[in-house]
């Protein structure tokens, strides 16, 4: 896709960006957001690793060393879930999906290598084969309202809208909460091969790499760039690893309990400080959405950037920034919980201020 007529890539803008190998945009990425939000184009996110994982235990092999309840999935589902630390802190970012014979998992770029390591050292002596194919399958999204009038086009009908159950209060009752993934989202199998994941933004498709030109061809959408991705993913606030989470990052932080976290399941790396926290109520940090006032400079803060008060004082970083067509510049940043969303900010020569509208 990077051959596309008016497509920049990433690495020709930042060659140190870890999303170098997609198309930063196809030369006017405002216009590609509108068409995200108001209809649907497709996204090339095939920089993203893709593990697969046959095997007669996956399903309950992964559920007793993931955050997320899986040993209940049923085929043609997919779901998230989270590795963490001995301490709880985030490690991995996975979007799942299971087909009867193969768990697949796609990741951030750069991260397929360590997970499939950290895999493959909890094997034991379970059925399961883990394996990057990375190099076989890629992801392309399709996003916008209009995502499942395009995917008729390549067999595909009738899939439900993903659900991501509620999270339940500090201290809830067992009864309260399903024994089944916290998010559920639909797949179906493609005539040509590969999958579409139903997804809380259009859809996720999971596709031989050989086939990616002959899959954008018969979509006949409109080519988006990740420019356009990126910014309305920060106005949903929805977090990514590595651009939103910094090494103590816990998942109740930045709003990955409800779609990836299965608060009353088995032990796992990493649950006791999660119920901590949840039974207290009280992560130490928040994630916030931030309007920057775009006057003082044009360029955007680096994910990393301090995020300070008046006289100076940090009280958090930012993530990913972009500019939004309609909101102008935005940003994700993980904040001090007990900063007051009034608080006037500073990220770096910019004002900001926190949308209080929402709060994962």
């Amino acid at each position: 896709m990077l051959a596309a007529s008016g497509a920049v890539a990433v690495e020709a803008l930042d060659p140190s960006d870890v999303d170098s190998g997609v198309a930063a945009h196809y030369g006017d990425p405002l216009r590609e957001q509108r068409v995200l939000a108001t209809a649907a184009g497709v996204v090339d996110r095939s920089n993203r690793g893709v593990l697969a994982v046959p095997g007669a235990d996956r399903l309950t092999w992964l559920h007793s060393i993931t955050t997320q309840h899986l040993s209940a999935l049923a085929p043609h589902t997919g779901t998230e879930l989270l590795v963490l630390s001995p301490h709880g802190h985030v490690e991995h970012h996975a979007v799942a999906l299971d087909d009867g014979t193969t768990t697949w998992l796609d990741v951030e770029p750069g991260t397929a290598a360590a997970l499939l390591e950290f895999l493959q050292k909890m094997r034991f002596l379970m059925r399961v084969e883990p394996a990057d194919v990375t190099s076989d399958w890629a992801v392309l999204s399709v996003v916008g309202p209009s995502t499942m009038d395009a995917l008729v086009r390549l067999g595909v009908s009738g899939l439900d809208d993903p659900v991501v159950a509620p999270v339940p209060g500090p201290k809830f009752a067992s009864r309260d909460v399903a024994q089944a993934a916290t998010a559920r989202y639909p797949v179906a199998e493609l005539p040509a091969g590969g999958f579409a994941r139903r997804m809380p933004y259009g859809a996720d498709l999971l596709v031989p790499r050989a086939d990616l030109s002959t899959v954008v061809g018969t979509l006949d959408l409109p080519l988006a760039g990740l420019w356009a991705f990126e910014a309305l993913r920060v106005a949903a606030r929805r977090p990514r690893l590595g651009r939103d989470t910094d090494h103590r990052t816990l998942p109740a932080e930045v709003g990955l309990l409800g779609p990836a976290v299965h608060l009353d399941k088995g032990c796992y790396r990493g649950q006791e400080t999660v119920a901590r926290v949840h039974n207290l109520g009280r992560p130490p940090r928040r994630l916030v959405l931030l309007h920057l006032d775009g006057i003082t400079t044009d360029e955007l803060p680096a994910p990393g950037t301090p995020v300070t008060t008046a006289d100076g004082r940090q009280v958090g970083f930012v993530g990913t920034a972009a500019r939004h067509y309609e909101l102008g510049p935005v940003a994700l940043a993980v904040v001090k919980r007990s900063l007051a969303d009034d608080t006037v900010l500073q990220v770096g020569p910019s004002a900001a201020a926190i949308d209080p509208e929402e709060e994962p």
